[in-house]
């Protein structure tokens, strides 16, 4: 933000009297809230002007620009002393640092406001015309902007430095947190983020939104959770309604979960991406649990029209993104509609026949209503069907009993391992202690051996914990609950609800002349009932058989 003031001393010009602006700037806001350099720039510029006989008619102040060349009260005034009006003979500042930190651009400058008849000078820098004084002026820019550049480096070092010791550097925090004084160097005061109790909630909120809704409704998305909190009175911290964007960077800000905020990603001045081995993570309080990080980052992949396209989503067909041709695999297309006797019809046709012809192949055509109702009736009647879901899991619930026993064999084997290279290093350390070895290269060396058996005993149980997972307890009344509420969902809920939990339990539809299949795999369905979240990864919804050996368990 730029400050200008303008002061209609004379409007006419005597021979000993010229028309002068002078131009002050500092270069932090510091510097301008605490008045510290524009007066004393002012002091010494006015005494200059009046020893001079140069009577100031315009002044320009410009604040916090640092090393910005593009600066707008700097801009308006080399516009103004270009004018038709010629409206003063010479701008007047402290020094040339002030003016520019950039030598070819002060050059060009400078030419510039000389064919307009406006001279430039710099009351410290006292420079001419002739050539020795015009190479003076550039080797003192040069200086200058070497300068700046060096405190720029020296300002980054500091920062990235105070950035690894876990201090806030000053940028605006993300909703839900305040800047807080963490301790005092001196002058200095070292900040960093606490919870912002009010915001916090706020945060919480959409998460909640996006990922189970308020109760009355199912999950939201985002432009739906946008509207809810605008339509309920809630606003951002300064008081705007939100939008679509801030919304969307909220559920995808991955500090709230993960308590680290990277620091240093981009460039401040092109904006282009630093390498990841630049990037500083401080740490942050944890607002989100990271089990409902993951379940919004997956709902968001899975709406990603990268990933899945807006017809999957958001189309008005139940089936569009499952159904898929039996003959060549291809996706089943809602066609246009037809109209017979007062009666609209609607297809699924398929897309491989429909873009490239009935060389790749034949094609099929199914009503929608037909299709729709066929795949609800049997998932309700036989999918769903307590004693149905009981017997799809009665194999999968052994073969996970006889995995779990080998699982817990190696676990076993592993924290064995791990207790022996510990219950190792605790008789070695003794032995130090009490003097009876010493501590010699061949011994350090042993240490060190041991140390790293350790390391690598205790990550190769953590993976295999890691990968393990908990054995779902799947009883009959869990059974019951889930058939009741999907078959509830099914039947009452929108189009888009609908299609949500048909995707949660089956991965395909494939249509054929005589049979329709209903694809799905087992552990899907058991996490499901369980209350777990569906997890499908990054594989893309119109990529066609990304399963190429079938070697999910359908």
């Amino acid at each position: 933000m730029n400050k200008h003031s303008f002061h209609d001393v004379t409007s006419t010009r005597t021979d000993d009297v010229k028309r002068a602006a002078t131009y002050y700037r500092v270069s932090t806001g510091r510097q301008f809230a605490n008045d510290a350099s524009i007066p004393s720039q002012r002091q010494i510029t006015s005494a200059y002007c009046e020893q001079n006989s140069y009577s100031v008619v315009e002044e320009f102040i410009e604040a916090a620009t640092a090393t910005d060349d593009r600066r707008p009260a700097l801009q308006e005034m080399i516009d103004r002393a270009c004018g038709s009006d010629h409206p003063f003979d010479a701008i007047i500042f402290y020094a040339f640092n002030r003016f520019f930190r950039n030598v070819a651009e002060m050059e060009l400058t400078i030419r510039k406001l000389r064919k307009h008849g406006v001279d430039v000078v710099s009351v410290t820098q006292p420079t001419g015309d002739d050539p020795s004084q015009i190479l003076v002026r550039q080797i003192i820019g040069a200086f200058d902007e070497h300068t700046s550049r060096e405190i720029s480096k020296n300002t980054t070092r500091a920062m990235r430095e105070s950035a690894k010791q876990g201090f806030w550097n000053g940028a605006t925090p993300p909703l839900g947190y305040k800047i807080v004084e963490a301790e005092r160097r001196g002058q200095k005061i070292k900040k960093k983020l606490d919870i912002d109790p009010v915001e916090a909630e706020t945060v919480r909120l959409i998460y909640k939104l996006y990922c189970d809704g308020d109760g009355a409704t199912g999950p939201l998305g985002v432009k739906e959770t946008t509207k809810w909190l605008n339509s309920h009175g809630y606003r951002t911290r300064r008081g705007s309604t939100f939008g679509v964007g801030p919304v969307h960077k909220i559920l995808t800000n991955a500090c709230y979960a993960s308590g680290q905020w990277p620091y240093g990603q981009r460039n401040s001045r092109d904006g282009g991406k630093h390498v990841p081995s630049n990037v500083i993570y401080v740490p942050v309080p944890v607002l989100i649990d990271q089990a409902d990080a993951d379940r919004v980052k997956a709902k968001l992949t899975q709406s990603n029209p990268k990933t899945t396209p807006p017809r999957v989503v958001n189309g008005p067909s139940l089936l569009t993104g499952l159904a898929v041709c039996a003959s060549c695999g291809s996706g089943m297309t809602r066609t246009g509609t037809t109209n017979r006797q007062g009666r609209s019809y609607s297809y699924y046709s398929c897309a491989g026949c429909q873009q490239k012809g009935k060389t790749v192949c034949k094609g099929r055509h199914v009503p929608v209503a037909t299709l729709d109702e066929i795949v609800l009736t049997n998932l309700k009647q036989q999918v769903l069907a307590p004693e149905r879901i009981a017997e799809i899991l009665k194999s999968l619930m052994e073969r996970q009993a006889t995995k779990s026993e080998s699982v817990d064999r190696r676990l076993l084997t592993l924290q064995r391992e791990v207790s022996d290279t510990e219950d190792r290093l605790k008789r070695l350390y003794r032995s130090i202690e009490d003097g009876i070895v010493e501590l010699d290269d061949i011994l350090r060396e042993r240490t060190a051996t041991l140390k790293s058996e350790r390391e690598r005993a205790k990550a190769a149980l953590d993976q295999a914990r890691s990968q393990c997972g908990t054995v779902a307890i799947i009883d009959a009344q869990k059974i019951d609950a889930f058939t009741r509420l999907m078959s509830e969902k099914l039947a009452n809920g929108d189009t888009n609800a609908r299609k949500g939990y048909i995707r949660s339990i089956i991965d395909a539809v494939e249509v054929d002349d005589k049979a329709i299949r209903i694809i799905g795999s087992k552990d899907i369905l058991q996490a499901v009932i369980a209350g777990k979240q569906n997890m499908n990864g990054e594989v893309r919804g119109f990529v066609r058989k990304w399963r190429a050996r079938r070697d999910s368990n359908s």
